[in-house]
């Protein structure tokens, strides 16, 4: 369930994430020119309605449809979106992402019954011909039938948004996205939901709460300046590092692993996340853009003018809430993982190599060129992680070998290792399964990383 919970949950935010630059655009546009912007100036102002209408929804079509059937998805996700855009007067992001799959998977349908059947020579006629007549019949469909829909299900989604903000209920959010999050589901929840959410709002008023629901850095630093206080062992020896990666790197998934060993500490999570809403919803607290990745530096830059106070002090706030709620909780709960144990556990690892590897493939480690680290989103935690194990092969002489990083869901077909968390391990096998899976808990200090290397050197 976990895992198709992802999947899901990934497949809507992999429509916004690889857009994610054109919306921190328009966040920078929004807060510089509009009336209450840095510099206003009412000609350059005029992009944030177009941006937000029409520019936005069709990327998020677009890379909705390709993602199912290819450029030709894309294109004719983009076309019927364009239905949508002209039938309703809000900003139709969640139309698009509805409205760019289904389109991408109507003509993979339509190609997959013509396959073999178009005579030589005519290919490229039908080719442009089917996905003009079909992109035109979606784009009027959506703009009588489908727009209304659309339209009035983000009424509702508004009123039901709006009751929680208007009654000061927006911190019990935190209850269901900070277990979400370190389930994994963090891109899904910020970049597939509380953006576009956010996009309406900040269109209306200038900023938006929901950009920072999930984006804000501050629980994930008050648990990691637990660890440092009240941790034991490698928690307490890799949580400095962390602190760095996740505060002012923005990958907060560096300290998911630190919750996971020790369960309890999503009661300081919430608590932080909970603080942090609350601040920002008493004190009228909002970002114009989202802020990604979740670098105080992202969330500094996407601060409107004026709105500093507010958001400085939600991060502060929700770090001390968390680091207050976690240091006895690590204290009751935590491991005792002094160097000794990590030694024996790596030993344990050793002697039984099954322990590191899910499926029952074998690689020859003198024929090793690609090893590929994912994540879920393929930007974040991977491309730290790969830059760390490309360090250790390098020192070990291995430097030859071809590291990468990538999203759990893409992973390439050349791939002979993968690195990743032990809760994408499902997914990861499911994308590649040709692939021998090295599975981690902790980014930074990752006993696995040197048992890897060591293997691949003992087989050069």
């Amino acid at each position: 369930m976990k895992e198709k919970i992802q999947v899901f949950g990934r497949f809507f935010s992999g429509m916004v994430l690889p857009n994610i630059g054109a919306f921190i655009a328009w966040g920078f546009i929004t807060a510089m020119f509009i009336s209450v912007g840095w510099v206003p100036n009412e000609s350059l102002a005029a992009l944030v309605d177009p941006m937000a209408k029409t520019l936005l929804p069709l990327l998020i079509a677009y890379t909705g449809g390709h993602v199912v059937a290819g450029h030709r998805g894309g294109v004719i996700g983009a076309i019927a979106t364009m239905g949508l855009i002209i039938g309703s007067p809000v900003p139709q992001f969640l139309g698009a992402m509805l409205m760019g799959p289904f389109s991408g998977f109507l003509i993979k349908k339509f190609d997959k019954l013509l396959e073999g059947k178009i005579k030589a020579g005519f290919e490229m006629l039908v080719n442009n011909f089917s996905l003009g007549i079909i992109g035109a019949i979606l784009a009027i469909v959506s703009l009588k039938a489908i727009s209304p829909i659309v339209t009035a299900l983000n009424s509702v989604m508004e009123a039901g948004v709006g009751f929680f903000v208007d009654n000061k209920l927006l911190p019990l959010a935190s209850i269901l996205i900070e277990p979400a999050k370190v389930l994994f589901l963090n891109n899904a929840l910020n970049h597939g939901i509380l953006t576009p959410m956010g996009m309406e709002q900040s269109k209306e008023i200038g900023k938006s709460i929901f950009f920072l629901l999930e984006a804000n850095p501050g629980p994930g630093l008050g648990i990691l300046l637990a660890c440092v206080i009240a941790g034991k062992g490698l928690i307490k020896n890799s949580a400095p590092g962390a602190i760095i990666i996740h505060f002012f790197g923005g990958i907060h998934e560096i300290y998911f692993p630190y919750i996971l060993s020790c369960p309890p500490l999503i009661l300081a999570a919430i608590a932080g996340g909970a603080s942090g809403v609350l601040t920002n919803t008493i004190l009228g607290g909002g970002l114009v853009g989202p802020a990604s990745p979740g670098s105080i530096l992202a969330v500094l830059a996407m601060t409107p003018k004026g709105g500093y106070l507010p958001v400085v002090l939600s991060v502060l706030i929700s770090t001390a809430v968390s680091c207050v709620v976690a240091v006895p909780l690590l204290k009751i709960f935590g491991k005792d993982e002094d160097i000794d144990a990590a030694k024996a556990k790596v030993q344990d690892m050793k002697n039984a190599s099954k322990g590191i590897t899910t499926s029952n493939v074998k690689v020859d480690a003198k024929n090793v060129k690609t090893i590929v680290f994912a994540c879920d989103a393929g930007m974040g935690s991977s491309a730290m992680g790969a830059t760390i194990l490309k360090k250790k092969l390098t020192e070990a002489g291995l430097g030859n070998i071809n590291v990468i990083h990538a999203s759990v869901s893409s992973i390439p077909g050349d791939a002979q290792i993968i690195v990743t968390h032990t809760a994408l391990k499902e997914r990861a096998a499911k994308s590649n399964p040709n692939a021998k899976l090295v599975l981690i808990t902790n980014f930074m200090a990752a006993p696995e990383y040197d048992l890897l290397v060591e293997e691949l050197k003992s087989g050069k």
